[in-house]
């Protein structure tokens, strides 16, 4: 009965596992599907399309073109391999401005033919109208390839405005760069804070003291991350604003030292626990050559357990890459090239809290916060398995 038993256990914790793996595994395909289908999404936005004059030269835009060219940004063709012509961007609501509901005729129905008519009478015209409206096979007009959004655009594009018209810009390389940059300076704040609490904890602290204080240490990895944020946005902001005489508090500096507060209880835990896991036989025999304490500890005992403080490292930033909540509280949300900790910045974490919410469900925004997904998830997983390899390299000496 008993053998009947254990083996009814065993088959449903393997159940179990097995049901866990396929969630995973089924989570990761619909995030990568979600992500990988922008890169099909149209540069224009859905359901609308570019018109030029029939005889523009001009059959290709990139994204990033077409939003400087409604921008004012690009005002001749000649810049984008055209005439020597002044562009003229045209939008499909200026056309009630210039015809009347009875020249647009019942239910509009003369509306395609009145926009060909604008766009052939004048060669500098670039229009965005809706496709509906689009006269197909029309000698009156040209409708411009845009093509799909490319690899190049997402991850090599310097803007990110989702809501932009006529041509949405989804450059993640700031998101990129601002959540590096932030979980960077956060990992070299805590550090050496973190390796320096773990030795005197471990080597330093007497038994009643290390008591004390590992619970507490421990204790700081259960508080939420939004009570964190709080914390920064109450406390750090306006003590960062006033020190450093900035604008705004909301700075990268602000989410650095938030994560570096946040990932200092993994640090110290995983590396405190690698150097008390030395052999006590290698104290014994550094202290008889003549060694004090302070030269045992960094001859020995920290070369001794370097891959768990490297892996501890490594954990570390992996709990801070992804944090979310904390970081949107106090980073100032922008999404621009990060070039000063005093200045705000936007991260992937807080970026897909704060548009998801408003994004179109399995529209092009949508898509390329699904696609931030998978690089984050990509961030992750290289450092989880970066620190499992250290952590496999310390347990082979021994630890």
């Amino acid at each position: 009965m008993r053998s009947i038993l254990e083996k009814v256990v065993e088959g449903l914790f393997k159940f179990c596992g097995s049901i866990s793996i396929f969630v995973i595994v089924l989570i990761t395909l619909f995030l990568f599907k979600e992500g990988m289908g922008l890169f099909s999404s149209p540069a224009v936005e859905s359901g609308y399309v570019l018109c030029l004059h029939p005889s523009n030269p001009v059959n290709k835009l990139t994204s990033f073109q077409i939003k400087e060219i409604f921008d004012w940004e690009i005002e001749n063709w000649e810049d984008v391999g055209g005439e020597d012509l002044e562009i003229r961007p045209f939008r499909f609501n200026e056309i009630f401005s210039i015809y009347s509901e009875e020249e647009l005729g019942e239910d509009y129905a003369l509306l395609p033919e009145r926009l060909a008519d604008e766009i052939e009478a004048d060669e500098a015209i670039i229009a965005f109208i809706p496709e509906r409206y689009v006269l197909h096979g029309s000698e009156k007009l040209k409708v411009l390839n845009t093509g799909a959004i490319k690899l190049g655009d997402f991850f090599g594009g310097k803007e990110w405005m989702p809501t932009a018209t006529p041509a949405a810009q989804f450059g993640s390389l700031p998101l990129i760069l601002g959540t590096l940059w932030v979980c960077l300076f956060g990992v070299l704040i805590a550090m050496p804070l973190g390796i320096g609490v773990a030795i005197y904890v471990s080597e330093l602290a007497s038994e009643r003291i290390r008591k004390l204080m590992k619970p507490a240490i421990e204790l700081l990895a259960a508080i939420p991350s939004v009570v964190y944020g709080f914390f920064g946005l109450i406390v750090l902001v306006p003590l960062i604003q006033k020190t450093f005489n900035l604008p705004v508090g909301e700075t990268a500096i602000a989410g650095s030292l938030i994560l570096a507060i946040m990932a200092l209880p993994t640090i110290i835990t995983v590396a405190e626990d690698a150097m008390r896991s030395a052999p006590l036989s290698m104290r014994e025999a550094s202290l008889s050559l003549g060694a004090n304490r302070w030269q045992t500890i960094y001859r020995v005992i920290i070369p001794y357990a370097s891959s768990g403080i490297s892996a501890a490292i490594i954990l570390g930033i992996g709990r801070v890459v992804g944090e979310t909540m904390a970081v949107l509280m106090v980073t100032g949300n922008a999404a621009v090239m990060p070039n000063s900790l005093f200045a705000p910045v936007r991260t992937i974490p807080a970026t897909i809290a704060a548009e998801l919410g408003e994004a179109p469900t399995g529209g092009t925004h949508y898509k390329a916060l699904f696609l931030l997904g998978c690089i984050l998830f990509i961030i992750t997983v290289a450092m989880s398995i970066f620190a499992e390899m250290m952590s496999k390299k310390q347990h082979s000496k021994g630890i």
